[in-house]
């Protein structure tokens, strides 16, 4: 799913979520509902953390500065800081890992395709070229 390229990707977060199709290692319908979602601070909405929390997924997303102050200026009505597992937040960075990775062939980074077929394409091509990267390099490392 892709948006157009000056818009934050929080916006397409809860009609990402409604279109998730997560395969089953066996035979069965794919879940439409991950254990967890991992995400930055810009996902921290209360929108996004209530969508999460009536379809019952566990959240790892920090809670940004701003938010913390205006629920400690609340008192307590402001409510509990929402749970946070820090060791779980450091699986994101493959993630991140991943899409700098993409973003290195600069037709992912810059995005001029007016069409998002082609766009779509330029990605599974940059996909394409790092992974036969990476098993180029891995054979050779096999090798003594």
């Amino acid at each position: 799913m892709t948006s157009a390229g000056q818009r934050h990707d929080s916006v397409a977060f809860i009609p990402l979520m409604s279109r998730l199709k997560i395969a089953r290692r066996g035979r069965g319908r794919p879940r439409t509902r991950p254990g967890r979602v991992l995400g930055d601070k810009a996902y921290s909405s209360s929108a996004i953390r209530s969508h999460l929390r009536r379809r019952r997924i566990k959240t790892t997303i920090p809670e940004p500065a701003d938010q913390i102050r205006g629920r400690r200026r609340r008192g307590s009505r402001g409510g509990r800081p929402p749970a946070f597992d820090p060791v779980a937040y450091k699986q994101r960075n493959t993630v991140e890992r991943a899409f700098n990775r993409l973003r290195q062939h600069r037709a992912v980074a810059t995005r001029y395709d007016k069409r998002d077929f082609t766009y779509r394409g330029s990605v599974d091509v940059a996909a394409i070229r790092i992974w036969l990267r990476d098993l180029t390099h891995q054979d050779l490392q096999d090798t003594p």
